[in-house]
């Protein structure tokens, strides 16, 4: 029978919203949106590229909660509302995942209050350590 896990972080909206931060099923991690909040002191950054620094924070945090890192996320979705501070947020996404290179999808959407940058994730736990094979190919 395969293993599920739960990862809860003591949000007012996990249990609101009844979610998981995280859901872990066998090896696959799948992360909810995450908002760039620093939980130490409940202070959100002014700026986009920090709030996007916070949220990989706390990604990485629900990841080592089962025993993975962001070298495990496969997938990446990254919501920024406004246009004007896309190079920012994807400059750090850029220094985070470089070498990582996951599948990505950034959209400029709404987002509620101050918000200015979440992110979503998908990780499968071990591909930090395993043998990932490069195809360059030609499209169009």
């Amino acid at each position: 029978m395969t293993a599920f896990t739960k990862v809860k972080t003591g949000s007012k909206f996990e249990t609101s919203v009844s979610y998981s931060r995280a859901f872990v099923v066998g090896d696959w991690i799948f992360v909810s949106n995450t908002a760039g909040i620093d939980y130490s002191t409940r202070l959100m950054p002014e700026s986009a590229g920090e709030q996007i620094r916070f949220a990989l924070k706390n990604v990485a945090g629900a990841l080592g909660a089962v025993g993975a890192t962001l070298a495990d996320v496969v997938r990446a979705q990254v919501f920024v509302p406004n246009m004007d501070d896309l190079d920012e947020v994807l400059a750090v996404l850029g220094e985070t995942f470089r070498g990582i290179d996951p599948a990505l999808t950034t959209t400029c959407s709404p987002l509620a209050g101050a918000y200015k940058a979440e992110i979503e994730v998908t990780a499968f736990r071990g591909t930090a350590e395993a043998h990932v094979e490069q195809i360059d190919v030609t499209l169009g």
